[in-house]
């Protein structure tokens, strides 16, 4: 459109139109160049701004997907070093766990064991101020009695759940 408006320009000037009529529809083609051009002009420059924008918003969002990576990439290594120190006091629970079972009598571990999965997990509680730990109920004062009669080294079982009672200095016996 430039290049035109040049060649029109050009011919004005040099004054090889030389009708009335040319020299008129000339004039008028150069305004009309030069409205068109303003537009595209505004045009162009809208666009300018809104990329602008655009690439405002970007270089915004890029900034919040890095610090959003950050905090994922801290938790995971949080998650990471928690896992792994889970997984440490696992194995090292396990292996209190044999040495605990290789001290206990078969007979006992296989009660424990048929109890336990039973009971979701957890085959002996606690006697805890006369309740049982495992199933929160309080023992009626006959259960008191005979876990108070039974022998130290005696397994005593909870009537209500099954569950083996550990008995302790705060049993409440």
């Amino acid at each position: 459109m430039r290049q035109r408006a040049v060649r029109d320009q050009q011919r004005l000037d040099s004054g090889a139109v030389s009708s009335p009529k040319d020299l008129e529809n000339l004039q008028r083609e150069l305004t009309s160049l030069a409205k068109r051009q303003g537009d595209l002009e505004d045009v162009v420059l809208e666009v300018m701004e809104r990329r602008e924008s655009a690439q405002e918003r970007v270089a915004e969002l890029t900034e919040r997907v890095s610090a959003l990576q950050a905090k994922t990439d801290d938790a995971t290594g949080r998650r990471d070093a928690a896992t792994a120190e889970i997984d440490d006091e696992t194995a090292k629970v396990s292996k209190d766990r044999e040495l605990v079972v290789a001290s206990i009598p078969a007979d006992l571990i296989a009660l424990y064991e048929k109890i336990r999965v039973k009971q979701a997990g957890i085959g002996a509680a606690k006697l805890y101020q006369r309740r049982c730990l495992g199933c929160q109920i309080e023992l009626d004062i006959a259960e008191v009695n005979e876990v108070k009669a039974a022998a130290a080294n005696q397994v005593v079982r909870h009537e209500n759940c099954g569950r083996i009672l550990v008995r302790t200095a705060d049993s409440g016996i």
